[in-house]
């Protein structure tokens, strides 16, 4: 994608105006690279729940990419759409079930909400509203790229303004080309000050127990060839002590109108931490993230997975009970600034982020 060497998806439209789309499996990185094609929603939709692809950025894109798959190229849909009394409604049915795929991560909602307006916009004509589909499905992953590219800016601007010789990060689970259609969100950000020279260093945690950081942050930082570490959940604490870092910068499934955000397990503790030794914490995300409806953290539906997730990547006896849930949120109070495409967001003098103005001023 962006740099040429990591490709999340491959999407295309041929001539005939079938569309065809291939996911990268990321269940089978580091050790294997290969891709799952995906023929209708029910594949979309497995790739997702599977964890075959992950992101908050990237699910979102995959639905809708995968809806536009099924209704050009799968000849079972375009039948029973065809036959269809109310195409419109058929497609609503479609985009709803692709929904359930996983609940915590905004974007997908955001997405799909975006699509039915659209659909629900366009001529009553068959052909017309699978147009739309199809061109608002391109739409979404050239502008993932350039929103991914000016959260980058707008981080690498901001942290360079204090740090202006060089940023030592740390970073969890994986927001990188693997998280997107390219480029990334808060791995995007270290990629930018890679670029221009100012990554002195970048820490990724392996976080467990599925092992983003392990099996795909390494990886990528390994192919764009940053000065990186890998550690361990358990060592950051020691990590921060010992060798030191400016600022954490982590993703986002979902910020509040409090600023309260669902990421990967494991990141709340690591702002707790950052905030214990002075260390810079900040939430790298999509506008589309954002989320208004909801007042705080303590309203954000938590996925929990299933039990054989831990248990076989942690090598534990079988039958064993276990609590997997796949995210956590941050405070709002353990969080420096909010970065998105729009600019970096940061609290008032009272500590508050005023994500409802911030919204109102650049929708």
């Amino acid at each position: 994608m962006a740099t040429g060497k990591l490709r999340s998806l491959i999407f295309d439209v041929l001539q005939d105006g079938r569309a065809t789309l291939s996911v990268l499996d990321q269940l089978a990185l580091p050790h294997e690279t290969k891709y799952c094609e995906v023929k209708n929603v029910e594949d979309a939709w497995d790739a997702i729940r599977s964890m075959r692809i992950r992101g908050a950025p990237l699910i979102a894109i995959v639905a809708v990419l995968g809806l536009a798959v099924d209704l050009t190229s799968n000849d079972k849909t375009i039948s029973e759409l065809n036959a269809a009394p109310d195409a419109k409604q058929f497609i609503h049915l479609k985009m709803d079930y692709l929904k359930t795929s996983r609940p915590t991560a905004v974007n997908l909602f955001n997405a799909i909400q975006e699509l039915m307006d659209i659909v629900d916009k366009a001529p009553d004509s068959t052909g017309d509203i699978v147009t739309a589909i199809v061109t608002h499905a391109q739409f979404m992953l050239e502008r993932d790229v350039a929103d991914n590219k000016a959260i980058g800016n707008s981080g690498a601007d901001d942290l360079l303004s204090r740090f202006p010789e060089g940023v030592r990060l740390v970073t969890i689970c994986n927001t990188g080309s693997l998280a997107t259609a390219s480029w990334g969100t808060a791995l995007g950000v270290a990629r930018e000050l890679q670029s221009r020279g100012k990554l002195e260093s970048i820490a990724a945690l392996e976080t467990r127990p599925y092992n983003q950081g392990s099996r795909l942050t390494a990886y990528e930082i390994m192919v764009e060839e940053m000065n990186g570490t890998l550690i361990c959940d358990s060592m950051a604490a020691s990590y921060l002590k010992s060798k030191g870092a400016d600022a954490c910068v982590v993703g986002a499934d979902r910020v509040c109108a409090n600023g309260d955000t669902a990421n990967k397990i494991g990141t709340f503790n690591l702002s707790i931490l950052a905030k214990t030794f002075g260390v810079e914490f900040f939430v790298a995300s999509p506008f589309t993230t954002l989320d208004t409806s909801l007042a705080s953290g303590d309203q954000i539906e938590i996925e929990e997975r299933p039990t054989d997730e831990m248990i076989n990547t942690g090598n534990a006896p079988k039958g064993m009970s276990c609590w997997n849930p796949a995210f956590d949120v941050t405070p709002a109070s353990y969080i420096t600034g909010i970065i998105t495409e729009k600019g970096v967001l940061k609290p008032d003098a009272d500590g508050r982020f005023d994500i409802k103005g911030f919204v109102a001023r650049h929708s």
